[in-house]
C-alpha cells in the first residue's frame, strides 16, 4: 500500500488561472532567500503538483544559475514561461517580485518618515547584528559548495581571496572582480581543469515519482523551440521597454537627473548580480553610498535588514535603496516626497528586473535544445569562488558598523558596542549551529534589541 505524496498523478492540464494563483501564493511566502524560495518551488511543483519533473526543473534551474539575477526569479519565469508561453513567464517573474515592491515601499516609507522614535530605533539596533551574521552564514555556505580541499585545488581560494583584497582594501570596482575571476576560469578550464570541477545543482534526494505534466521525455513545446525570428522579436521588444522609460527620464530630468541615474546605474547591476544578491550589494554600495549618496552606509545595512524579512529576492533591497533616495534627493519636490520616493523605488525595479525577464525569454528556447550542454562552468565557478571574497568584505562591512558606538573613534575598549557584537555572535551561533531559519532570527534579535534599548542597556 502506497500513500507517500510521491505517488501524486499529474494533472492532464494546468490552466492559467491555476497557475496565475500559485505564482501569487508564491509572491507571498517566498522568504528564506534563493535557497529557501528554490526548495519552496521544488517541493510544490515537482514533489505535491507534478508540474514539472526533476530533471527538467534542474535543467532550468542550471541556466538560471549561470546568468546574473535572481536565479530563483528567474527559474519561476522559466517554468511560467515553459507551461504558459511568454505570458506565463511574465506573471510568473513579475508576480514574485511584485508583492515584496509593495510591502518595501510601505516599509521605506515608515522607516523614513518613523526611524527616529525610539520602537522603530530599537528594534534595528538587535537587527543590525542579526543581518551582519546572515550575511557571515552565507560567506560559510556558499563557501563550502565553491572552495573544495585548498590542497588539491588552491586556485579557488586564492581567486576568493584576491576578491576580498581587492573590494575590502583596494576598492577595486566590482565589475573588474568579475572579470578577472571569469578570466581565470577560462584559464583553468584550458589549463588546469581539475581546479575548477562542474558543481552540483540545488538537489534533493531523488525519490521515485510519477510522471510530470512536463516530464524528462516530454516535447519542447512549439513555443520553445528556438527561431532566430523569435529571438530577434524578443530582443527588439525588450530594448524598447528599456529605451522608452529611459527617454522619458531623459526628457524629464535630463543625464544628470536622480532617477536617469538611478535607472542607468541599476541596469548596470542587474547584469553584474552573478552570485546572487550578497554578491553584488558591495557594487551597489560603492555606488549608491559613496558615488551618488542616495543613502548612508547604516541606511544600507537598515535596507538590508527589511529586505531579510521580506518575501521575494534579496536583491530587491535595490527598491529600499530607490525609495530612501527619492525621498533624499527630493525627486517630485519637496510637496510630494512619498511619491517621489515610491516613483525612484518602482524605476529602480523596474531596470533591475528587465533584463532578468530577457535572458530567459530569449535564452529560455536555446536551452530547451541543449540539455546538459552547457560549456560555461569553469568561468562561472571561478566567478562563484570570488563571491565568497565579495560577501566576506561585505560582512567586513557590516561588523564595522555594529562593533562601534555611532560617531565614535574606532580602536577604543569603551567604544566598542559590546552588546550588538553579542547579539550577532548569538545570531551566527542560532544560524550555523542550530539552522535556525532567517526570519525567527531576525525577529528575536529584534526583540532583544528593542529590550536593551528601552532599558538603557545599550
Amino acid at each position: 500500500m502506497s500513500d507517500s505524496p510521491q505517488t501524486v498523478l499529474a494533472p492532464s492540464v494546468v490552466s492559467f488561472a491555476q497557475a496565475f494563483r500559485f505564482w501569487l501564493k508564491l509572491g507571498f511566502i517566498s522568504f528564506g532567500g534563493p535557497a529557501g524560495q528554490i526548495a519552496i518551488m521544488h517541493r510544490e511543483l515537482v514533489e505535491q503538483k507534478r508540474w514539472i519533473s526533476e530533471k527538467r526543473f534542474l535543467h532550468a534551474l542550471n541556466y538560471c544559475m549561470l546568468l546574473p539575477g535572481p536565479e530563483a526569479q528567474q527559474l519561476a519565469t522559466y517554468i511560467g514561461w515553459l507551461m504558459h508561453r511568454t505570458w506565463g513567464g511574465v506573471v510568473a517573474g513579475a508576480l514574485f517580485v511584485l508583492p515584496s515592491l509593495f510591502i518595501l515601499i510601505a516599509l521605506s516609507w515608515i522607516y523614513v518618515a518613523f526611524g527616529d522614535v525610539a520602537l522603530v530605533a530599537g528594534l534595528f539596533y538587535g537587527i543590525k547584528p542579526a543581518v551582519a551574521a546572515i550575511v557571515l552564514q552565507a560567506v560559510h555556505r556558499i563557501g563550502g559548495k565553491s572552495l573544495k580541499n585548498p590542497a588539491k585545488a588552491p586556485i579557488p581560494w586564492a581567486v576568493a581571496a584576491i576578491s576580498f583584497i581587492a573590494i575590502a582594501a583596494l576598492h577595486v570596482p566590482f565589475p573588474w572582480v568579475v572579470l578577472g575571476a571569469a578570466l581565470t576560469g577560462w584559464l583553468c578550464a584550458k589549463f588546469a581543469p581539475g581546479q575548477f570541477a562542474a558543481g552540483g545543482a540545488h538537489g534533493t534526494a531523488q525519490a521515485a515519482h510519477s510522471p510530470a505534466l512536463i516530464d524528462d521525455h516530454t516535447p519542447t513545446p512549439e513555443h520553445a523551440r528556438f527561431k532566430k525570428s523569435r529571438l530577434a522579436t524578443v530582443l527588439a521588444i525588450g530594448a524598447v521597454l528599456w529605451l522608452a522609460p529611459m527617454g522619458v527620464l531623459l526628457a524629464a530630468q535630463g543625464w544628470n537627473g536622480t532617477l536617469t541615474q538611478m535607472g542607468w546605474f541599476f541596469t548596470k547591476a542587474a547584469l553584474l548580480t552573478f552570485g546572487g544578491a550578497y554578491a553584488v550589494l558591495p557594487y551597489v554600495y560603492q555606488g549608491a553610498v559613496e558615488q551618488f549618496q542616495w543613502l548612508t552606509g547604516p541606511q544600507m545595512i537598515d535596507g538590508l535588514a527589511l529586505g531579510e524579512t521580506t518575501p521575494g529576492p534579496l536583491i530587491m533591497v535595490v527598491a529600499f535603496v530607490g525609495f530612501v533616495g527619492g525621498w533624499a534627493k527630493q525627486v517630485l519636490g519637496p510637496e510630494a516626497l512619498f511619491l517621489g520616493a515610491a516613483l525612484a523605488a518602482t524605476v529602480v525595479t523596474w531596470f533591475t528586473f528587465l533584463p532578468s525577464f530577457l535572458f530567459i525569454l530569449a535564452g529560455g528556447p536555446l536551452v530547451e535544445s541543449t540539455h546538459g550542454k552547457l560549456h560555461f562552468t569553469a568561468p562561472l565557478a571561478a566567478i562563484t569562488a570570488a563571491v565568497v571574497g565579495v560577501i566576506a568584505s561585505l560582512a567586513l562591512f557590516f561588523i564595522a558598523h555594529i562593533a562601534f558606538k555611532t560617531g565614535a573613534a574606532a580602536g577604543f575598549l569603551s567604544n566598542v558596542e559590546w552588546p550588538a557584537l553579542a547579539i550577532m555572535v548569538a545570531a551566527g551561533v542560532a544560524l550555523l549551529r542550530y539552522k535556525v531559519g532567517v526570519i525567527p532570527v531576525i525577529a528575536g534579535c529584534a526583540l532583544v534589541g528593542l529590550a536593551l534599548r528601552l532599558s538603557a542597556w545599550a
